[in-house]
């Protein structure tokens, strides 16, 4: 992808279903289960640089010993500063070769981290706060295991303001209104109260003191906390938390917006954010991991019990996030994998259009990284076209009475499309680069060009992109440097359509004017003189302030309303085309059609389309036009 945009987090709920002697004899070592934590969050990094962090819960450890510890870090490789740290202590006995090191008892009562639950998390800042106190886990921590909560998330909530009210009304000060803050604060209300009933309830029934806090461990009943605690989430969300006494969770929102997966066998119980991890780290199929059904709350209790029940009533039509198949998930998932193949398949037909079907004057490439896997199935796509051609060209010689040689026959059916790597990605700055303002300072200094295989002013370049947001890179970087190249013209494809609206559930799209569309769209209304359409949305997104929610509408469409897509691909075509550029730009969008057919299974299309999924996302909608037209900028969340 040729732009960057801070999106998903990750997160990572592992469970060790044997006791640390078991892993000690089978794997010579009591931290196996780090061992484990560690591979499934690095094969989860594509999904957060901005910081890390770990909790861990000692089951069963006796009073007067730590029960849990916490470690995060948000410096550059968030995960190897602390898993470094985590690993030091078992370092300083192995360099001494001590015996303690083979002991699981004194290791799980003395050393952090060697527990049996541990909860990972890979954060993305999509606030633009980095500070340490914004990464995950969050800990509501207590002498009480019952009441101690530590929590992570893959989310974004639209009412955060809501819910932070929401405390204040059960008498709370909540010191934040981040989002994150108030889940845990939400979950953390229900966990006391529900604590404080059954206290009294066994205290009536003659328990001592000492005898209540196992009972009612053993009791808690998690899915009446998060059913009362995420009645009001308007969002997308995978929360998932771990108790003080072992018990652990793992909620996914109603609508499935964000995507959660699990598996379990003898040895551990494991949910992440993709699928790959999971198969990865532990040798297993595709069809051996299961995902986590919206609306649906999962719970492993401390004696190993599993449940998956809804937590709420109104369970709608599933509508996962597409941009997180696009381009945000790891693209060696099985699905994801085909998808993206098929993505590149359907631009085949539009492209070849464009260049007249002069595929000996054409060199196809790509924008790397993640838009390989798309390139490849536009690339085995022309090839189907060329065979037909092939085929065709062997009849009408055959059909006219003439004879073809094998010379002839050999130079036909070696016809193939022209492809090769002219776009190359040589500094890994999202990888190592986690602050905004220098992400955005290299962006137009990441990529580099191939020479000497585009025959000048006689080739053209056709790059395929994952997609096209702002074009700031594409028009300062990639076309400038293609441009080196002396193409007769230069044909960007993106394997997403135009997108159009703002993001609140998890990606940071949340500015109207950065969209190249919306620019483009804007700039149609001044010049054929509709600029009163502007001010007229402007003033019904105000009017939706006091609206209750049955009455909210996506006012933002009406400013594409006017205008056929082609319009508006043609002006950006010229909004992206630099200064003094002689060379032709033509930009190609995938179809809406083409979306829905690839991705039957994740239909959250909202950025495209404006149908959002939640109330919230035309609340946000709304406040991001007004936000355009006051100048203020700022988020719309």
């Amino acid at each position: 992808m040729s732009e960057y945009l801070p999106h998903e987090c990750g997160i990572v709920l592992l469970r060790l279903l044997q006791p640390l002697s078991y892993y000690m004899e089978k794997y010579n070592c009591c931290y196996h289960g780090l061992d484990m934590l560690y591979l499934l969050m690095e094969k989860q990094h594509n999904r957060g640089q901005d910081g890390a962090g770990v909790v861990s819960v000692k089951l069963d450890v006796e009073p007067g010993y730590r029960y849990l510890d916490r470690i995060r870090s948000n410096v550059d490789s968030p995960i190897i500063d602390i898993f470094q740290k985590i690993y030091d202590p078992l370092r300083i006995l192995e360099a001494n070769n001590s015996p303690l090191l083979y002991d699981p008892e004194y290791l799980k009562r003395n050393i952090p981290f060697i527990s049996e639950l541990y909860l990972g998390h890979l954060r993305y800042g999509t606030y633009g706060k980095y500070q340490i106190e914004y990464v995950h886990p969050h800990l509501r921590q207590s002498n009480w295991r019952t009441h101690t909560l530590a929590l992570v998330g893959n989310f974004n909530l639209t009412n955060a303001d809501q819910l932070f009210l929401d405390l204040i009304n059960y008498g709370q000060h909540p010191i934040e209104t981040s989002d994150t803050v108030t889940i845990l604060e939400k979950l953390g209300y229900y966990l006391d109260e529900m604590n404080n009933e059954l206290y009294e309830k066994f205290k009536t029934q003659g328990y001592t003191k000492a005898e209540i806090s196992p009972k009612i461990a053993e009791t808690l009943d998690i899915v009446s906390i998060v059913k009362k605690a995420a009645q009001n989430f308007d969002g997308g969300y995978v929360i998932a938390g771990v108790l003080g006494h072992g018990d652990a969770f793992v909620f996914r929102d109603p609508r499935g917006i964000r995507p959660a997966y699990y598996y379990k066998d003898d040895e551990f119980f494991v949910v992440t954010s993709e699928r790959p991890p999971i198969q990865t780290a532990f040798n297993v199929k595709t069809d051996d991991i299961k995902e986590m059904p919206p609306g649906h709350v999962l719970i492993l209790k401390k004696n190993k019990d599993l449940s998956i029940v809804p937590y709420t009533d109104n369970i709608p039509s599933k509508m996962a996030c597409s941009f997180e198949h696009i381009y945000f998930s790891r693209g060696t998932d099985r699905d994801i994998y085909k998808e993206r193949k098929m993505l590149g398949a359907m631009l085949a037909d539009p492209i070849l259009s464009a260049i007249d079907y002069d595929l000996e004057n054409t060199v196809f490439t790509y924008i790397p990284n993640t838009s390989t896997v798309a390139f490849l199935g536009l690339y085995a796509e022309l090839e189907k076209w060329l065979d037909v051609q092939k085929k065709e060209k062997i009849i009408d010689i055959i059909n006219m009475g003439e004879n073809i040689n094998d010379k002839e026959l050999r130079a036909i059916l070696n016809w193939h499309p022209r492809a090769d790597t002219l776009v190359v990605k040589d500094l890994k700055h999202r990888t190592f680069i986690t602050k905004e303002s220098k992400r955005n300072g290299l962006a137009s200094h990441v990529y580099d060009v191939t020479y000497g295989v585009v025959r000048p002013n006689i080739d053209r370049i056709v790059a395929i992109d994952d997609s096209i947001v702002r074009g700031t890179t594409i028009k300062k970087s990639i076309i400038p440097m293609l441009n080196r190249l002396e193409p007769k013209e230069i044909v960007i494809a993106s394997t997403a359509p135009q997108i159009r609206y703002p993001d609140c559930y998890g990606i940071d799209m949340a500015r109207l004017e950065e969209f190249i569309a919306f620019q483009a769209a804007i700039s149609l209304l001044k010049e054929r003189g509709q600029a009163k359409l502007i001010k007229y949305v402007y003033d019904k997104c105000k009017e939706q302030d006091s609206l209750p929610d049955n009455k909210l509408e996506n006012y933002v469409s009406l400013i594409y309303q006017p205008f056929e897509e082609e319009e508006i691909t043609h002006k950006i075509e010229e909004l992206l085309t630099p200064i003094a550029n002689k060379t032709k730009l033509t930009i190609i969008y995938q179809s809406l059609e083409g979306l829905s057919k690839v991705l039957q299974d994740n239909k959250g299309d909202w950025y495209f389309t404006g149908n959002f999924p939640t109330i919230g996302g035309y609340r946000v909608v709304n406040n991001a036009f007004i936000n355009y037209y006051e100048g203020k900028n700022k988020r719309a969340y």
